[in-house]
């Protein structure tokens, strides 16, 4: 992970705003900080951030709404919720945006720096080996370099945490995988995730692949165990 990553952190309480800003900047992070959902979208035509900061309660676009747009456009950048209602985090994780973690307010400063500096681990981390299966012939291939996932000629457009889910079944095809070791994969930090939120990652990858590959079910689920990848079937 870069000691100088950029960040994006959008807030709309001017305290909390800068309370972040000041301590990851502390921490070695380039920062900028917006106070309106309206204004993301224009300033990331021009700024690529390594990770945003994005507040669900926003003057302008909502945090849902942006999180959705930002990951339909940037499958790349990643998204940390802050939220102050816990009975959205299953949806920030979840089916319908896919964000790659959540701060629940109040929090700690110190919380936020551990949570960026774990999620850019998982997101740009280099690869010390290769992937067992590179068969010309799959139906899935992985660019490790560019993180992406082709199947059928098109880009799958996965998020960081789709991708290392994938990435992780494809190296031992038709290995089931239970929830526990796919988050041990996933989350190396050592942080308590559920495994409603791995399900929940399960889902919305496999609907990803069956948009391009519908006649293929190639992530399976085992009652009771868990999941596999499965090529040949």
């Amino acid at each position: 992970m870069p000691a100088a990553a950029s960040l994006l952190i959008v807030e709309d309480e001017p305290k909390i705003a800068r309370l972040m800003a000041d301590y990851l900047q502390t921490h070695g992070f380039e920062t900028a900080t917006l106070d309106n959902g309206n204004a993301v979208m224009p300033w990331l035509e021009t700024h690529t951030p390594a990770l945003i900061l994005l507040d669900l309660m926003l003057p302008g676009e909502d945090g849902l709404s942006l999180c959705r747009r930002i990951r339909q456009r940037y499958p790349q950048t990643a998204i940390i919720m802050v939220t102050a209602k816990v009975e959205e985090v299953d949806r920030l994780l979840g089916l319908e945006l896919g964000a790659d973690d959540y701060i629940c307010k109040p929090f700690s400063p110190r919380e936020v720096v551990a949570r960026v500096k774990a999620v850019l681990r998982r997101s740009q981390a280099p690869q010390d080996t290769p992937l067992a299966v590179d068969d010309p012939a799959g139906p899935v291939r992985l660019d490790e370099e560019g993180w992406q996932a082709v199947a059928d000629g098109q880009d799958l457009g996965l998020t960081a945490v789709e991708f290392q889910l994938l990435r992780v079944m494809m190296r031992a095809p038709g290995r089931i995988f239970s929830r526990e070791q796919l988050m041990d994969h996933m989350y190396r930090d050592n942080r308590i995730v559920s495994e409603r939120t791995v399900d929940s990652h399960v889902k919305k990858l496999r609907k990803k692949i069956s948009e391009v590959l519908p006649e293929r079910d190639i992530i399976r689920s085992v009652y009771g165990v868990g999941y596999k990848y499965q090529p040949d079937e």
